[in-house]
């Protein structure tokens, strides 16, 4: 890997990392698009650790809080009814599925999952899957001619079967073209929590998998064609870019919907499609050993 591969895939990462488009599908096809080899799943995993320092120094009052309550309630029972306290714990929750998932199909993540149709088709069912999701929270909010906008749930109202729905729609995008972001939203407006609360519970959810992740594919970062310093620089770019679209997105997501990225989604899922079905790209484009 070249430098200036790492930049771009750098690049990529943090731009897409956050948004409900899916970082490691838009990595794949970057590499395949440039004729590049593909970065690999170690190199994602990887990368996404300088995104997630993004999101640890973002949401640092919010981690240092729940962190805190949390440790404090393992001996004081009264701090068990404490709000971030029972925050801490349904991160916990929330965070089996995609870690028992990601080491049971660790083989699936590497390589058939990688296929550019099964990302095309990812793209476009999760990208309708998340439209409805957001029409659902639109009407909700706004009511309508004959009903008033009804409530909507706020992260006070969190409950460990809610945490582990979150959790379940997370190891979802162990599939590149799902998305972290985009399925454990989509599953927080499709349960009743609001926009912000969807968003906030996604990133901090997040958290303890990517890292959880990234830690233990830093052994494979030197294996076949992913060197350290270009995924060094990859994770770096990564960082500062991601802090940025962090605080870009959880501005936006206050008075936006979610619809410019379902429609985009679904074209760029249809292209791919195309692309593939007529023989311009080959669905194992840029993987390596093709």
């Amino acid at each position: 890997m070249s430098w200036f591969e790492s930049f771009i895939l750098g690049l990529v990462q943090g731009l897409t990392e956050f948004l409900p488009i899916s970082s490691s599908a838009h990595l794949r096809l970057t590499a395949a698009f440039a004729g590049w080899h593909d970065p690999g799943a170690a190199f994602t995993a990887i990368t996404q650790i300088g995104t997630e320092t993004a999101v640890l120094i973002y949401f640092r009052k919010d981690i240092g809080r729940i962190i805190s309550a949390w440790f404090r309630s393992l001996t004081d029972k009264q701090m068990r009814r404490d709000h971030d306290a029972q925050m801490g714990w349904l991160v916990i929750v929330g965070s089996i599925p995609i870690g028992v998932l990601g080491v049971t199909l660790k083989d699936q993540i590497e390589g058939p999952f990688r296929d550019l149709r099964l990302i095309a088709t990812t793209l476009i069912v999760m990208g309708i899957v998340l439209g409805i999701a957001d029409r659902l929270a639109a009407r909700d909010e706004t009511g309508g001619r004959h009903r008033a906008p009804r409530h909507r749930k706020t992260l006070q109202e969190l409950n460990a079967r809610d945490g582990l729905i979150y959790g379940l729609c997370q190891a979802m995008a162990l599939i590149p073209g799902v998305s972290r972001s985009g399925a454990t939203i989509s599953g927080g407006l499709l349960m009743g929590y609001n926009r912000e609360a969807a968003a906030r519970y996604s990133f901090l959810l997040a958290v303890p998998a990517v890292l959880a992740s990234g830690a233990y594919e830093l052994k494979d970062a030197s294996e076949g064609h992913v060197s350290w310093g270009p995924t060094i620089f990859a994770t770096l770019i990564a960082f500062v870019v991601g802090y940025a679209v962090i605080a870009w997105f959880m501005k936006f997501i206050t008075t936006k919907s979610f619809m410019p990225f379902v429609i985009y989604r679904i074209l760029l899922g249809i292209v791919l499609i195309v692309l593939v079905a007529g023989g311009f790209l080959d669905p194992e484009a840029g993987d390596v050993g093709h």
